[in-house]
């Protein structure tokens, strides 16, 4: 089958074409021959040397594939030869054939293709596992998200606004802003030009929100614990601005706020398998109403995985971005 091997830590010119055999699923898994595959951050930091696959993980990035099941392995039930799904990897989605976890799996949502099914499991899982398990938001609650336009942003705001919640964001441009609010936000900050603080503080009569996804982390969590309103959760699922941060414990216990993270790829299968079956009965309905839709910025080639890389490293897409395999 074609790869894309990361052939040594660096930049996106080290995505090379290759061929590998083709695997065959283990005990649990299904054999997917992959239509298309998503482009997301973590496929950048393992390229770059510092987001190593697990032990038991294929060395190929991709995290999620879409596409039809080519085989069945033992003890999987609920899936047929020819299904067609979406998946979340652990690995080797930069090829024409990935096997999966069958758990991990869910049904292609009516009405699309393989190209916009590869762009949500990623952002799904990590966006639901996030912001209404961990950080447990609630009817009528308050939700902030930082970096609206990325393809974890625009799957939040769509999916928050779509359960009924107030939705705010930020974004680097006007262009951008404007994206979120067509998503379901009903304020964009620019961060470039405006304070998120002062501006979710006002939108909420000076209350602050209830819970904040972020990805910055750095410098942002001290204010973000001022945007936070009482018992105010802020849920951190990348550090691009920096892996330290300042906070005021004090004011973290008087105003009772909570502060957590997580990382998806290392949760077990039965831990993703749970969320995939939150998705299947809570969140594909609304995708197959029109409620929440993918927004793919851009497609590539399989073997221009580069080129893919270079575009998410350059910041100006809005959405997720896409490899056609087939």
């Amino acid at each position: 089958m074609r790869v894309v091997e990361i052939t040594t830590p660096g930049g996106p010119d080290v995505l090379k074409p290759a061929r590998r055999a083709t695997p065959r699923p283990a005990q649990g898994e299904v054999l997917i021959e992959v239509h298309a595959a998503g482009i997301n951050r973590p496929d950048v930091l393992q390229r770059q040397g510092v987001y190593p696959p697990p032990a038991d993980a294929s060395d190929l990035p991709g995290l999620e594939v879409a596409g039809r099941i080519a085989a069945v392995g033992a003890g999987v039930t609920g899936w047929e030869t020819g299904d067609a799904v979406c998946a979340l990897a652990n690995g080797g989605g930069y090829a024409e054939y990935c096997a999966v976890p069958a758990g991990q799996c869910l049904p292609v949502p009516k009405g699309l293709g393989f190209i916009q099914a590869a762009s949500l499991p990623e952002t799904c899982f990590t966006v639901w596992t996030n912001v209404f398990d961990r950080a447990g938001l609630q009817p009528g609650e308050t939700f902030l998200v930082q970096g609206g336009t990325s393809g974890i942003g625009v799957t939040a705001i769509q999916m928050v606004h779509a359960f009924g919640n107030r939705v705010f964001a930020t974004a680097g441009s006007a262009e951008k802003c404007a994206v979120c609010l067509e998503l379901g936000a009903e304020l964009a900050v620019n961060y470039r030009t405006e304070d998120f603080v002062d501006a979710v503080k006002k939108a909420t009569d000076g209350v602050g929100v209830d819970v904040i996804l972020d990805m910055v982390g750095g410098e942002y969590v001290p204010r973000e614990l001022k945007a936070l309103a009482n018992d105010g959760r802020l849920v951190l699922i990348a550090f691009v601005g920096g892996a330290k941060a300042t906070v005021n414990l004090a004011d973290l216990m008087i105003r009772r706020l909570v502060l957590t993270g997580s990382t998806l790829r290392s949760r077990t299968a039965s831990v993703k398998a749970a969320i995939a079956q939150s998705l299947r009965q809570k969140v594909w309905p609304l995708i197959e109403r029109g409620k929440i839709h993918p927004v793919v910025h851009a497609v590539f080639p399989l073997d221009r995985a580069s080129e893919g890389h270079m575009l998410m490293e350059r910041g100006v897409h809005i959405g997720k971005i896409v490899l056609a395999v087939r």
